[in-house]
């Protein structure tokens, strides 16, 4: 003997399925790798300006972690803008991602099929003055995630 099943059951499969299926369309239409590269790069900079140097190192990509230790990211950062400059913090802002293809942070480094620029603006007040540090950032997609690279090319 067949068994019949409800229709509410039925219903309610059914409206999970509809909903679940919006959820995965809206989110395909609404993500952006440039929404993932600003978070990043805020990320980044939120580190920075409390004085984290420690969490903002580990957002570097591998070869920016081979240009310095994370002990003497932290003396540099802390020393230069904390004691040389006399600043206890800072603002910033950042323009759109640029999207850029074949990119390489040296000349001797290897090339990343994809990356963002970011233009980025710091505005320091201390014992020296108001200036800024314009700085394009740019950032990578790995294994653990979005990357910052710094730019040092010639």
């Amino acid at each position: 003997m067949r068994r019949r099943r409800s229709p509410r059951i039925l219903l309610v499969a059914a409206a999970l399925i509809i909903v679940l299926g919006l959820f995965l369309f809206l989110r395909l239409i609404f993500y952006s790798p440039s929404q993932e590269v600003t978070r990043a790069v805020d990320r980044f900079y939120q580190y920075e300006q409390a004085g984290d140097f420690a969490k903002s190192w580990e957002l570097f990509h591998p070869v920016m972690k081979m240009k310095f230790s994370k002990g003497v990211y932290i003396q540099d950062r802390a020393h230069v803008f904390m004691n040389h400059f006399g600043v206890e913090t800072f603002q910033y802002t950042f323009a759109k991602p640029e999207k850029i293809k074949g990119w390489k942070m040296s000349k001797d480094s290897e090339t990343f099929k994809l990356v963002y620029k970011v233009p980025v603006v710091q505005e320091f007040r201390g014992k020296y003055g108001h200036f800024d540090i314009h700085q394009d950032v740019f950032v990578v997609e790995g294994k653990d995630g979005w990357m910052v690279l710094w730019d040092y090319n010639q």
